[in-house]
């Protein structure tokens, strides 16, 4: 294992990569009371990565107290009812995954895509115990305000999120970060393709400060002009 265990977005957030070269992200949100919040749980592969970014930043995973998830891929949920079962903490999602993460599977892929029945039969993951759901808009009581982005496309439930004090914001799938440049999610693995390119135009109404991707890197400089041109580009 190689790499900085866990970087810092901004005061008490953190992005730990839970594969190489920064191909997938969990991300850790600590309150001032000490709350811990967990948003995605990565790879089931990763867990060794998500355990050594906790002991990174002086935490375990059994510290979590909230867990709330982008979506329900494999990839990105694939720890979230081993942390959930370690801490005790409830998982809260966007209503429209909360039954595929329950039934432990991701939701059907675009019709137009080759290949989605092998993309789908090998996308499950165990079953995830759902405590609350949330819809677009909802303000989530994580140090001092998580706002909920619903960002559909990828799958029906994809959720951004946007921590109004910090000016970070988590893009989910909806977007992407490869080779130093912003890309629109990966349409092999979207649920609705045009969908996802509507939802990706929502964040441009954003002003943030950080931009924090689910997969690659985060980008910090001139986050939000780089966002907004990569969006003007494609609107």
């Amino acid at each position: 294992m190689s790499g900085t265990p866990a970087y810092e977005l901004a005061p008490n957030i953190w992005r730990i990569p839970v594969a190489t070269s920064d191909g997938i992200n969990a991300f850790v949100v600590k309150a001032a009371d000490g709350q811990v919040t967990l948003i995605d749980g990565g790879i089931t592969q990763g867990w060794k990565r998500l355990e050594a970014g906790f002991s990174y930043l002086g935490l375990d995973v059994s510290d979590v107290t909230s867990i709330v998830v982008t979506h329900a891929h494999n990839d990105h949920v694939g720890n979230v009812e081993r942390v959930r079962k370690a801490s005790g903490s409830p998982v809260s999602a966007h209503v429209d995954d909360a039954p595929f993460l329950e039934a432990g599977q991701c939701p059907p892929i675009d019709p137009s895509r080759r290949f989605r029945s092998l993309l789908e039969r090998f996308g499950r993951y165990d079953k995830i115990t759902v405590s609350h759901t949330f819809s677009d808009g909802a303000l989530l009581d994580v140090a001092g305000g998580l706002r909920v982005l619903h960002t559909p496309g990828h799958t029906p439930g994809h959720t951004s999120y946007f921590h109004e004090p910090t000016g970070v914001l988590i893009t989910g799938d909806v977007i992407h970060y490869w080779r130093s440049q912003i890309r629109i999610g990966i349409k092999v693995f979207c649920h609705d393709i045009a969908l996802n390119e509507q939802s990706a135009q929502r964040l441009s109404q954003i002003s943030c400060d950080t931009v924090a991707f689910t997969h690659g890197p985060h980008i910090s400089e001139n986050a939000q002009g780089r966002l907004h041109e990569f969006l003007a580009k494609r609107a």
